[in-house]
């Protein structure tokens, strides 16, 4: 029998956020309010202190606390006089409001500065399992699956959203390195037999003994061994490429391009296809491997989809800012817009599904899709008119 299941206690008996937000800033309101409480009593108990003056004569001259009435008549009438110490005790009560209202003010002030730094410092105590969440899922992001949150503390919703998280990295790690084993088992396992092939149908077409019939039918299944390599070759490039590329280098998208032209040229020129276009320096961060093949799939797709006679294929690099672009253009045969897209689908050709071609095994622009966004790219083609496609390939810098 496996561990018993760990019970957990009532919500109302766990330390959960809600409960921990709702003590924190209800402490602060309280202890803001003992505070602004205290202030004010202070301020009003020396406004009281003001406001309760004692009579001082000195000849002519009446205070009414420490300020002098000025306004007092030396002689006159008992009402007269009255009514000037009345006037004094009034401005003198005038000041004194005005004081505390100051004072109010500046603690007022001083309180809410205090208690939004308070508050900030205490918000990002409280969410700092949320960054480092937010940090692991980052780096998981970078395909890091062995990174972990592990999180401590108290057993709040926090805690349980990190434990589910790491849960869910597991078996993402598992599967990722189950597929990893699998692509490198598939590799070996599918690529020995065809290279015997191969070379037991080479060594049979090199015998001059053959007759014509068996040297046809090598041929036949040469060129079949060769189109289930590519195959093979395409979905294993495929299958890697498809997480994110982490060890980026500097890599110069002309000289990538330069050379898919060059690797391309001896099939353009036997089928009448000009290669042109100019290509302006410009270096993005990635693999030079899988950008390269980029640039060769596309340029290969260009001149095998081409028109019999006449064609062509540009190639154009450009630096924008921000970004590097590679362009592929070509003549060929019409292609509908709503079919554009479909291109991009493995085994999916134009107007034809699943059907075995002699230029390609239909995975080009799908391992080129996936090779570009494994750089944080995008591709989009767009149809020329008079027939062809526009390929233009964006790379961050």
């Amino acid at each position: 029998m496996g561990p018993e299941p760990r019970r957990r206690p009532p919500p109302w008996l766990r330390p959960t956020i809600r409960i921990r937000l709702t003590l924190l800033y209800g402490g602060m309101f309280l202890v803001a309010g003992v505070v602004l409480l205290t202030l004010i009593y202070i301020l009003a108990a020396q406004t009281l202190t003001q406001g309760t003056p004692e009579f001082r004569i000195f000849g002519t001259d009446v205070r009414v606390g420490n300020v002098s009435c000025p306004g007092l008549p030396s002689l006159g009438t008992v009402g007269e006089i009255n009514a000037a110490i009345s006037d004094c005790l009034h401005d003198q009560r005038e000041g004194a409001l005005h004081s505390f209202l100051n004072h109010s003010l500046a603690a007022l002030v001083g309180l809410t500065v205090v208690a939004f730094a308070f508050g900030y410092a205490m918000a990002g105590r409280v969410l700092s399992p949320l960054g480092r969440i937010t940090r692991t899922a980052q780096r998981v992001a970078g395909s890091d699956l062995h990174r972990r949150i592990e999180l401590g503390g108290p057993d709040d919703e926090l805690k349980e959203l990190a434990d589910t998280f790491d849960q869910m990295l597991d078996r993402l790690d598992r599967a990722f390195e189950s597929q990893r084993r699998f692509v490198a088992n598939a590799s070996h396992e599918l690529r020995t037999p065809l290279a015997i092939n191969r070379t037991l149908l080479e060594v049979q077409l090199a015998d001059p003994a053959a007759s014509p019939e068996l040297a046809q039918l090598g041929k036949t299944l040469l060129a079949t061994n060769e189109r289930s390599e590519q195959l093979v070759e395409g979905l294993l490039l495929l299958a890697r490429s498809e997480n994110r590329v982490v060890d980026k280098k500097p890599v110069d998208v002309s000289e990538v391009a330069a050379q898919a032209v060059d690797q391309t040229r001896e099939e353009a020129h036997a089928k009448g296809v000009a290669l042109r276009g100019a290509r302006q320096q410009v270096f993005v961060q990635g693999n030079g491997v899988l950008l390269e093949r980029i640039a060769l799939n596309l340029v290969q797709n260009a001149v095998r989809y081409n028109v019999p006679e006449g064609g062509w294929v540009e190639v154009v690099t450009e630096s924008q800012p921000g970004c590097a672009v590679l362009v592929v253009a070509n003549t060929g045969p019409v292609v509908p817009a709503y079919e554009v897209e479909n291109l991009f689908e493995p085994f999916r050709r134009l107007r034809t599904e699943r059907t075995g071609s002699d230029k390609g095994v239909g995975l080009g622009l799908s391992i080129v899709r996936s090779v570009v966004r494994a750089h944080d790219g995008s591709i989009t083609a767009q149809p020329r008119e008079g027939g062809g496609l526009i390929m233009r390939v964006v790379l961050p810098r």
